[in-house]
C-alpha cells in the first residue's frame, strides 16, 4: 500500500484546506500516457474519490488512487517538497525492502 512521508501529509493538508476544496478533498493520483508512450503518474487535487479509487488516509489527509495507478504505487512512498517558485512537487520513491511498516 502507498505510504506517505510527513512532508507529503503536510503538503496535502496545505493544498486541501483551501476554501474551494470540499471537506472530502484530497490528492488524486492517476495514470496518463506520456508523449514517449510510457505511463506517468499525475497528481491533482480532487473534491472526493471516484467510484473505484483506493483511498489512503494518513494524518487526516486523503489520497485517492485510481485503479490503473494502484499497482504502480503500491510499493511506493509519496514525498513532497516546496519548489523555489512556491509550488509543491510530489515524488514517488520505491520503498526499501526492509521497510514494511505503513503509516
Amino acid at each position: 500500500m502507498l505510504t506517505l512521508t510527513g512532508d507529503a501529509v503536510s503538503a496535502i493538508r496545505g493544498l486541501t484546506v483551501q476554501p474551494e476544496v470540499s471537506d472530502n478533498g484530497g490528492l488524486r493520483i492517476s495514470s496518463a500516457a506520456a508523449e514517449n508512450g510510457s505511463v506517468e503518474m499525475v497528481a491533482t487535487i480532487a473534491g472526493g474519490p471516484n467510484p473505484h479509487d483506493e483511498i489512503v488516509e494518513v494524518g487526516g489527509v486523503r489520497v485517492y488512487v485510481d485503479p490503473l495507478a494502484a499497482p504502480v504505487v503500491e510499493d511506493k512512498v509519496l514525498d513532497a517538497e516546496a519548489t523555489e517558485q512556491g509550488q509543491v512537487r510530489f515524488e514517488l520513491i520505491t520503498r526499501p525492502e526492509d521497510s514494511l511498516i505503513d503509516e
